[in-house]
């Protein structure tokens, strides 16, 4: 400590002092403080404060940045013109070499804090619908300023922007932080994505559900969300009435949206090899004209300057497919919630695509075929039965008798595969991958990719020749696009 701290010595001693420099920095370092005061002693520190307050007004912010009561959404609206400046505000800069305006440095740490301290600082006891919509529209803001859309980081839907988003004119109320794609948030220690889906899980387990279930004008300021939607699904056999009506339109209203943003990612599935031995449709939209002037050019005139076509060619637009059946398997244990919605979604996505054969099995220490709802995942998710144990070979037994033809058969197992009867799981579902079907072990399903797997399970795949894939959803549907080809 002593030899660093003689270092730093010398270094000022050597190097010039910038008056200018230091304020800007002293003033940073006040905002930063006060937001660790806030974060971890609800105690308010009158100093510490009343600095902030003097940083605040001299660098032109409002005073209301300072104000725990007041949110993001309610600041923009009186200023609209700070919308822009959160927007992308935290997101990490692959070019970053340090080199920021010093004054524009001390601006950021003022809207970082604010967005922050709202998001982190949840506080404790019962908390109210109203609270829970000021949350999650503050947590919007935060996944905006790192660069993403709201809902997208704490496993919802991506994009979904909050209700009654003030963002101002000229300014989308999704945000994209300035960026067309999600940056690399992998710097980030911990991953931000599942802290924040575990406050908003917990402020939910906090709210009277019920009873604000059981009021229209409160369940009308829910905003749906990951952690709503599992709560919802858990409680649902207790419900009935407006609330029951209520929950399920949070329900229905959650799996559009998610499945809006899922659509997108499948949409662009190949259809298959041209298939030649049907003839062309001889019409003028098949026409190959540069096939139909190539072939003809010996008939090409050149005292007349006429090119006499004695035969048309049209393209070839059948296609060659062939009857793809995929079974989805899904852990519907508690860990696996999100999995369980995600998948849902996803299955009848893909059982609207022609000439694919969706089936779709839920299990936890017991097994339940849902394909006769597979192109509903809203019905679908009323019939599962979220927690429990976890036992794959009942599933397994379900899985089996469906593989008809190996070759034209993937099978998708998603769980953490914390199993109860490990040995004879993992051997049936080697004897899936030998029998010739494609056979991918994933888990996790998830828009931040959390999700932790049995080690004995991960190393058998691995071994197998089928690692199991983890991480966005975005590569299941990637392997699914390539199987169904």
């Amino acid at each position: 400590m002593t030899e660093h701290t003689s270092e730093l010595s010398a270094d000022h001693a050597t190097t010039p002092r910038n008056p200018e420099v230091d304020a800007h920095e002293n003033r940073r370092q006040v905002l930063y403080w006060r937001l660790l005061a806030r974060l971890f002693d609800h105690e308010e520190q009158a100093t510490l404060e009343s600095a902030s307050l003097a940083v605040v007004e001299d660098i032109g912010l409002p005073s209301a940045l300072l104000d725990p009561q007041a949110s993001v959404d309610s600041i923009v609206q009186r200023h609209p013109e700070l919308a822009a400046e959160f927007d992308g505000l935290m997101a990490p800069e692959p070019d970053d070499d340090g080199g920021h305006d010093r004054a524009a440095e001390v601006r950021r740490a003022a809207l970082v804090s604010k967005v922050l301290l709202n998001v982190f600082s949840a506080g404790s006891g019962t908390v109210t619908a109203g609270q829970l919509a000021r949350w999650q529209s503050d947590a919007g803001w935060l996944e905006r300023a790192l660069g993403c859309k709201p809902g997208e980081l704490r496993g919802g839907r991506a994009g979904g922007g909050s209700r009654g988003s003030a963002a101002g004119p000229g300014v989308s109320p999704t945000g994209t932080g300035g960026r067309g794609t999600t940056p690399d948030l992998s710097r980030l220690i911990p991953a931000i994505g599942p802290e924040l889906g575990a406050i908003e899980a917990d402020l939910v387990k906090r709210m009277h559900l019920r009873e604000v279930l059981a009021d229209p004008g409160l369940a009308a300021q829910l905003t749906p969300s990951m952690s709503l939607i599992e709560q919802l699904l858990r409680d649902k056999n207790n419900l009935s009435g407006v609330a029951l009506a209520n929950a399920k339109a949070l329900i229905r209203r959650f799996v559009d949206e998610v499945a809006e943003v899922l659509r997108t990612q499948v949409e662009k599935a190949t259809v298959g090899a041209l298939d030649r031995s049907v003839p062309p449709k001889r019409v003028f939209r098949n026409l190959d004209l540069d096939r139909t002037i190539w072939k003809n050019l010996t008939n090409w005139s050149p005292e007349e300057e006429r090119l006499y076509v004695d035969r048309l060619y049209y393209r070839h637009t059948a296609r060659k497919t062939t009857p793809q059946r995929l079974i989805v398997v899904v852990d519907q244990s508690g860990s696996m919630v999100d999995s369980m919605v995600n998948c849902t979604i996803l299955a009848s996505i893909f059982a609207g695509l022609p000439k694919v054969d969706v089936h779709l099995i839920a299990y936890d220490t017991q097994a339940l075929d849902l394909t006769p709802w597979v192109h509903d995942p809203f019905e679908t998710l009323l019939r599962t039965n979220l927690g429990g144990g976890t036992d794959g070979t009942v599933a397994m037994a379900l899985a089996q008798p469906k593989i008809a033809e190996p070759r034209n058969t993937v099978v998708v197992w998603i769980s953490d595969f914390y199993e109860w009867r490990t040995e004879p799981l993992f051997e049936s579902m080697a004897a899936i991958h030998r029998s010739g079907a494609k056979f991918i072990p994933v888990g996790s399903v998830t828009s931040s990719g959390r999700g932790s797997v049995n080690p004995w399970f991960r190393e058998r795949f691995k071994d197998l020749g089928t690692p199991v894939l983890s991480g966005h959803i975005r590569k299941l549907v990637h392997e699914l696009k390539t199987f169904l080809a």
